[in-house]
Formats: C-alpha cells, sequence, structure tokens
C-alpha cells in the first residue's frame, strides 16, 4: 500500500514545515532551470533558423507562431494548473486517496486532451494565420511550423501534467534532467536537419516534436517506476468525478485566463505584423531572449501556488501569508536583475539570433521598453499563484482579463490606432501589469481575512 513515509519522500518536499525562504528557493531553483530548458526548444529553432536558412522569412515563420500556439493550447494546460493545486492541496493534507485520484484523473484529460488539441491545431492552422494577418511570404512556413509543432500535442500535454504532478509534491529537479537530455536532442537534431537536410522551417519543428516525445517518455517512465504516493499504475487511469470536477474548477479558469491573454497578444502580434517581416522577425527574437527573465520569474509564481496549496490543506494560515511576502521578495529580485542585465548586452544577444542590424534595431526598441518593468509582470503572476494556492481562481482570472486583457485590446483600438508605432504598442505591457497587479493584491488581502478565518476547519 502506498503511504506517506521517509522512504518515499527521497526526492518530495514538504512544505509545512522548517524554514520557507530555504525551501522556495530549492524549489524554485530547479523550475527555473527547466523553464530556461523548454525556452531552448524554441531559442534553438530561432537560432538555427535564423542563422542558417536563407533570408529573414524563415526566421519570421518560426518566431510569429507563439501567440498562435499558445492561444490553442493555454486552456488545456491551465488544467494541469488545477491538477497541480488539488495534488498538493491533498498531499498537504496527508489525504493519500484524494491525490491519488485526482493524479490519474489528471493524466487520462491529458491524454485526451492532447489529441483533440492536436487535431484541431493541425487543420486549423492556416486558416488561423490568415486571421491574424500573417504576410504572404511568411504564412507558408508558419502554418508548416504549426501543423507539425501539434502533431506532439498528446506528448506535451502528457509531459505537461506528469511534471505537474512531481512538481505538486515537490519534486522539481527530475522534470528538470528530462528537459536537459530532451533539450540536448533537440538543438542537435536542430544542427543537422537544417544545416545538413536544408528542412528549414520543417527541420525546426520535428526537433521539436522529437524532443516533446522524450520528455514524456522520461517523466511517464519515472511515474511508473516510482515506490511514493504519486506512482502512476495504468489500470487506475480513468476520471474520477470528484477530482475532475476539482481540477476543472481552478484549471479551467486559469487556463481561460492564458487563452484570453493570448488574445490580446495575437492582436499585439497582428499589429506588429502590420509592420512587415523585419519587424515581425526582430519582435520574435526580443520576445524569445525575454522569455528567460519571464522563466525565472514564473517559478516563484508556480512556488507561491503549490507553498500556499499545500500549507492551505495542512491548516497553517502563517505558513501560507508569509509565502506570499517571500515570492514577492523573490520575484523581483530576480525580474529587475535580470531584466537589465538582459538589456545591457541586448544587442550581443539579438545577434546570437541574427545579424541582421534591422531585425536588432526592431528588437531593442521592444527590449527598452519591456525588460526594465518586467519585474511587475512576476510581481503580477505571483499574486495570481497564491490566490489560485487558496482556491481562488475566477477571481484572477476576471481580474487579469479586465486589467491586462481588456486593457490591452482598448489601448491597441485606441492610443495605438492614433499613433500607430511599436513604442505606443510596447507599453500597453508594463501599463495592463502594474494594474492588474494593485487590483490582484487589494482582492487578494479582501478575501484572504475571509478564507484565514476557515482554514483548518
Amino acid at each position: 500500500m502506498l503511504r506517506f513515509g521517509r522512504k518515499n519522500t527521497h526526492h518530495e518536499m514538504d512544505m509545512t514545515e522548517g524554514p520557507l525562504l530555504p525551501k522556495i528557493l530549492a524549489f524554485s531553483g530547479p523550475l527555473i532551470m527547466t523553464g530556461i530548458l523548454q525556452l531552448l526548444y524554441n531559442a534553438a529553432d530561432v537560432i538555427v533558423v535564423g542563422n542558417y536558412a536563407e533570408g529573414h522569412t524563415a526566421l519570421a515563420a518560426v518566431s510569429s507562431t507563439g501567440s498562435l500556439i499558445n492561444l490553442l493550447v493555454n486552456v488545456f494546460m491551465g488544467l494541469s494548473v488545477g491538477a497541480s493545486v488539488v495534488i498538493a492541496r491533498n498531499y498537504g493534507a496527508r489525504d493519500v486517496i484524494a491525490l491519488r485520484k485526482a493524479e490519474h484523473t489528471a493524466m487520462t484529460l491529458a491524454l485526451f486532451m492532447g489529441i483533440g488539441v492536436g487535431a484541431f491545431g493541425f487543420f486549423m492552422a492556416r486558416p488561423l494565420l490568415q486571421w491574424m494577418g500573417s504576410p504572404e511570404d511568411v504564412i507558408d512556413g508558419a502554418a508548416l511550423y504549426v501543423r507539425i509543432y501539434f502533431l506532439g500535442m498528446p506528448a506535451n500535454m502528457l509531459y505537461t501534467f506528469g511534471a505537474a504532478t512531481l512538481r505538486a509534491v515537490g519534486d522539481t529537479k527530475r522534470p528538470m534532467y528530462y528537459l536537459m537530455i530532451a533539450g540536448l536532442v533537440n538543438v542537435l537534431l536542430n544542427l543537422v536537419l537544417v544545416i545538413v537536410f536544408h528542412m528549414d522551417v520543417a527541420g525546426v519543428a520535428i526537433a521539436t516534436v522529437a524532443s516533446q516525445v522524450i520528455s514524456m517518455v522520461l517523466v511517464l517512465i519515472c511515474l511508473l517506476r516510482t515506490r511514493g504516493v504519486t506512482q502512476l499504475v495504468l489500470s487506475e487511469c480513468r476520471i474520477d468525478r470528484k477530482s475532475a470536477l476539482e481540477i476543472v474548477k481552478i484549471g479551467l479558469p486559469a487556463g481561460l485566463q492564458g487563452s484570453l491573454f493570448s488574445v490580446s497578444n495575437v492582436l499585439i502580434q497582428s499589429s506588429i505584423n502590420s509592420f512587415g517581416s523585419v519587424v515581425m522577425a526582430g519582435n520574435g527574437v526580443a520576445s524569445n531572449i525575454e522569455g528567460f527573465v519571464y522563466t525565472a520569474m514564473n517559478a516563484q509564481h508556480q512556488a507561491a501556488m503549490t507553498f500556499a496549496s499545500q500549507n492551505y490543506g495542512a491548516g497553517k494560515p502563517d505558513r501560507v501569508q508569509k509565502t506570499l511576502w517571500r515570492c514577492l521578495g523573490t520575484v523581483t529580485v530576480i525580474g529587475l536583475t535580470m531584466g537589465l542585465l538582459i538589456r545591457l548586452f541586448g544587442p550581443t544577444l539579438m545577434g546570437l539570433y541574427n545579424s541582421d542590424p534591422a531585425v536588432i534595431a526592431a528588437g531593442l526598441v521592444r527590449m527598452d521598453i519591456i525588460l526594465p518593468t518586467y519585474f511587475l509582470c512576476g510581481l503580477m503572476d505571483v499574486m495570481v499563484g497564491q490566490l489560485r494556492g487558496i482556491g481562488y481562481s475566477v477571481m484572477p482570472m476576471i481580474v487579469s482579463l479586465t486589467g491586462a486583457c481588456l486593457l490591452r485590446i482598448v489601448w491597441i483600438l485606441t492610443l495605438f490606432a492614433a499613433q500607430p508605432t511599436q513604442t505606443v504598442l510596447y507599453l500597453s505591457y508594463p501599463v495592463s501589469w502594474f494594474v492588474t497587479f494593485a487590483t490582484h493584491f487589494v482582492c487578494y488581502m479582501v478575501v484572504w481575512k475571509k478564507r484565514k478565518r476557515g482554514i483548518g476547519k
């Protein structure tokens, strides 16, 4: 019988006891590395195609697909957030039966969703890119990249939900190791398929899918072989109604928030597309580089969510509150330090992706605005993670959609329409981050008083 005990906790972390800050750093450190490895998938794609494919249209095709891909998958990826919160809460409460039902429900959902989303993305790639206003010299390559990418969606989903299960119990190291292996394969395949076989866009897409399959296989082997409470038993893989409802209650608002955020980003991408393929390429490269800052800050979001979940399940309100302050502090330091350093070396970093001075100049316009203010995005995300960790998911969704998504859309339709420049367009980001963070903070302080009175009862 699987149970909690010392022999099962070698890779797990009890977040309900001991000093918080060292544990938050120990938890988030591998998460940062994992996020960086995931970014290297796309970075390898962009760098290789930017340096070895002919012209800048292939670079624009690969780098401009991120917002569309996120739009299609974020609803379903959001359910992995719900699974992580539910599993972490049951882990804190030491409820093995509920934990295992949630895990097996989550993995079953991941398989079905991966197949469904993969089929939709494959067949709808070109119509959606046309809706985004992808230029004629870019759309063929972009559609090819998206179609191949979505063939790997079942593997992507299974890895994401499997990794979410491990992280919910504090195991952030093994997902990092698996992505390290998959990332190496991705880079090697990129070089071989693009340089040797001249496959350009198709080559980098195939390499990405192959790396996703490898990471999925490794995380599934880990869950099948573990002797801890998260052991995956294939015969137990079914959808438990209660567990599914709990996952959906938290995960669906998170996923809708992510996808509707992507709607605003798609509108921004469409506005960027109006400047032509050179600006598209520069924006895509800058966005890719900024992603390294975001993934480091996002680790604090996941730490806030998981630590709050475990301590909420264990009935320890003081540790829930301390989690928030620790994560807000760490995300501010990370965001400011990395943002300013990367901007300092911006031209050099941009040059690694593409040597065209026009592409570099276009990317630096974005960097000048985003990087010094990026910590505001981190503060906003930590508040979202904290609210989800204590069981609120609809509230942060509504606040985020109003303060960020809707505000950006209004910005594009008014200020940007009146003065259609890159600078005006990019300013919509820091303004929306600040407004949304401030609103989240006020809402949290109000609801926490009510939640604190009922914790542990």
